[in-house]
């Protein structure tokens, strides 16, 4: 998948083509029937909502940015999760400029874009099926929102960078001018592992404090010595009273990235164990369950921050607007403990156990993978436990994340945390 367990599981695909399996990145065979299966996720309720008459405000013709407002609003995403990306990595391609970003909002479950002058895009989790993409116009003269399914969506969002799955993207280039892509990074990974220096390229960010060493905030240009890059700080760059925040904040930035490589991670390792699980109509070979237990341990490094990259002490990140809203939903043990308790001096959370860990997408994984994932996670969390997933961990932040999650996760089971 990424970092670890890559080729391992490269040899579990081929040997599944071998011997005749289908893939489990064919999405519309079955288990998965990705196109047929009605989707559960909280954009496509909001939108049978939409259909069946209750508009949730997002009928009225506000203007653009007022539109916007009332939708977050109604999918519960707060506007200080706005982040900006200048390079054209969007369906809507020619819209997108540093003189014209594309914003980003987001919580656990839905991301939303939004370009002034375009077309409103949603990704938004299902539980089993993971990304499911819309894209539509913003209602005017007080017609509703017509949101449609968008296949295209499919060509960037289930390919190598997802684990060929329906999941998320983050792209980081160098633009050129216009926006147009020179160079790219991290191409293939996502997730919190990726060292700084190959981040936020083709993003505008603020707030950045004693992060440096990045390519966020740059364009390049292409001449016979080379690419040379030259600052676009968003200052200036562009109206920022067309978006609903001032600022590309840095701390929802860092977030988003641990989301996005969580999702993926989920997302691959839910298709495979369906794909195994059916394929061996619910016995599983002792290859698919060596499989299976690969993704787990690959899952449970990705939950305990493992290779989590450095984040330099920065005072300015403690500060960001979007902390506060971030915080609205913690799970607080009886300490007063949380996984979302933000470290932010050397590394992002101060209870290194992933808060997405309470959501659907977890949760709704199938048995066979969720089980042996709270089983390695049980061990590495374990006083004196010396498991390779949690290394890193010191044994007093294991005590405290298995309090904290004894406490506030009652769907592992009873038992798994002593």
């Amino acid at each position: 998948m990424r970092h670890i367990g890559w080729t391992i599981i490269l040899a579990c695909v081929v040997s599944g083509s071998i011997q005749g399996e289908t893939p489990y990145h064919d999405l519309d065979a079955p288990p998965h029937l990705y196109h047929q299966r009605i989707p559960q996720d909280r954009f496509s309720r909001l939108k049978r909502d939409l259909e069946s008459g209750s508009t949730h405000g997002l009928a009225a013709d506000k203007g653009e940015k007022e539109f916007l407002l009332a939708l977050l609003k109604a999918l519960d995403i707060p506007t200080t999760s706005q982040m900006w990306v200048f390079s054209t990595t969007s369906l809507q391609l020619s819209l997108i400029s540093p003189s014209n970003p594309r914003a980003l909002f987001f919580n656990e479950d839905t991301y939303v874009g939004y370009i002034p002058g375009g077309r409103i895009e949603v990704i938004s989790i299902d539980p089993e099926l993971g990304g499911i993409f819309y894209i539509f116009d913003i209602p005017r003269e007080g017609q509703p929102a017509r949101p449609e399914r968008s296949g295209r969506c499919m060509n960037c969002h289930a390919n190598e960078d997802t684990g060929q799955v329906p999941g998320l993207l983050a792209k980081s280039v160098i633009p050129g001018p216009g926006g147009g892509s020179l160079t790219a990074f991290r191409i293939g990974v996502t997730g919190h592992s990726i060292p700084f220096k190959e981040r936020f390229g083709g993003w505008f960010v603020t707030g950045l404090g004693g992060i440096t060493n990045h390519v966020g905030n740059l364009v390049g240009r292409l001449s016979a010595q080379g690419l040379a890059m030259t600052p676009r700080p968003p200052e200036g760059a562009f109206n920022a009273s067309h978006y609903p925040e001032p600022t590309s904040d840095a701390l929802a930035q860092l977030l988003h990235e641990h989301q996005v490589g969580f999702v993926n991670r989920v997302v691959e390792a839910s298709y495979r164990a369906r794909t195994l699980m059916h394929s061996s109509k619910g016995i599983l070979t002792g290859s698919q369950d060596a499989e299976l237990e690969s993704q787990a341990a690959i899952l449970v490094r990705y939950l305990l921050f493992a290779e989590e990259a450095a984040v330099p002490p920065n005072q300015i990140l403690a500060q960001s607007a979007f902390k506060k809203d971030f915080l609205k939903n913690r799970r607080v043990g009886p300490r007063g403990r949380s996984l979302k308790d933000l470290s932010l001096e050397s590394r992002l959370m101060r209870h290194r156990c992933s808060y997405m860990i309470y959501t659907p997408l977890f949760t709704g994984m199938p048995e066979v993978i969720l089980g042996k994932v709270y089983r390695r996670l049980s061990k590495a969390l374990a006083p004196g436990g010396t498991e390779a997933e949690s290394a890193s961990l010191q044994a007093e932040e294991k005590e405290a994340i298995r309090e904290i999650l004894r406490e506030t996760a009652p769907a592992i089971p009873r038992g798994l945390f002593p």
